[in-house]
């Protein structure tokens, strides 16, 4: 039998799961952050989410805040059956959580406990798992604490950036709330109290290229935040992206860590070196590593 749903969701990556749900239930309002200015022009922009709503015709609602008394109130007058959130962006507080009959689901991107919190697909990448998934989690006031309904596992690729990994843990989520929505029953499975992480926002400064490191650690953390933020080096003062690279072998001297080899876009590293693939200079448009050297912007012996 179908039932009630609030739908509250924000970018792209929540919109295969909204459509998942769209297509099994009965949804009866959809909550998303409100338009944000966006682009050069700064134009106001509606989220992936909240376009996707308004094109089923769907009653769509952008609240800035949760705590106010008057948007508790309206999202009681809804009366949902089940709540299910993915990547919203705001924090339901406790009389939001217990307002629906069958509670709030959330659809995380890792399988936890492993990568708790705001960006579990660039952390699973930089710290090289090798598996990572969607957990249909049912929600309590505790940061991604609650009990785990279902899980997919899906296997990181060796070449996964945030990007690619992103886009298939997108439909994989759409895939795991339509398996959740349709199971007869499901059995809650509390966190293991081991093996907790978090994955915490990421800062921009950790986004620095640190050479002294081996190449296979450099390669995922570079995988990790490409395209955003991006990893980076200086040059000049000035920042170059490093949106992608290969971990390769390369007898760099001792001391060579952070040296531009003397063939090819290579830097010597900790261990290994990393050839740069694909690069994008502050101001400028992405470019082979090939081309960023032929612009004699790197130079053999060069110390970064």
């Amino acid at each position: 039998m179908s039932r009630s749903i609030v739908f509250m969701g924000t970018p792209e990556f929540a919109v295969p799961a909204f459509e998942a749900v769209d297509a099994t239930d009965n949804i009866i309002g959809v909550y998303t952050r409100p338009p944000a200015k966006q682009g050069r022009g700064m134009q106001l922009t509606k989220s992936p989410v909240h376009a996707a709503a308004e094109a089923r015709g769907l009653p769509v609602f952008t609240p800035t805040r949760l705590k106010d008394q008057d948007e508790l109130a309206r999202f009681q007058d809804l009366a949902p059956d089940l709540v299910i959130v993915v990547a919203y962006g705001m924090i339901l507080p406790r009389h939001w959580l217990d307002a629906p009959r069958q509670g709030c689901w959330n659809i995380h991107a890792s399988l936890l406990p492993r990568w708790r919190g705001a960006a579990p697909i660039q952390r699973a990448i930089m710290a090289g798992d090798k598996q990572t998934g969607i957990a249909i989690m049912q929600m309590q006031a505790g940061l991604d604490t609650g009990p785990v309904l279902l899980e997919k596992r899906l296997a990181i690729a060796a070449d996964d950036t945030a990007q690619s990994l992103h886009d298939k843990l997108a439909v994989l989520g759409g895939e795991a709330i339509g398996a959740a929505l349709a199971a007869d029953e499901l059995t809650p499975r509390a966190q293991a109290e081991d093996g907790i992480t978090y994955a915490e926002k990421i800062d921009k400064a950790e986004a620095r290229l640190d050479f002294t490191r081996d190449a296979a650690t450099l390669d995922a953390h570079i995988r990790g935040l490409s395209p955003f933020p991006g990893a980076w080096f200086e040059v000049a003062g000035k920042r170059v992206k490093v949106l992608a690279a290969r971990p390769i072998e390369a007898p760099g001297a001792p001391g060579a860590a952070g040296t531009v080899a003397p063939t090819g876009a290579i830097i010597y590293c900790g261990a290994g070196a990393l050839e740069l693939v694909t690069v994008q200079p502050a101001g400028k448009a992405a470019m082979s590593g090939t081309d960023f050297m032929r612009g004699r912007a790197l130079v053999a012996g060069q110390k970064l």
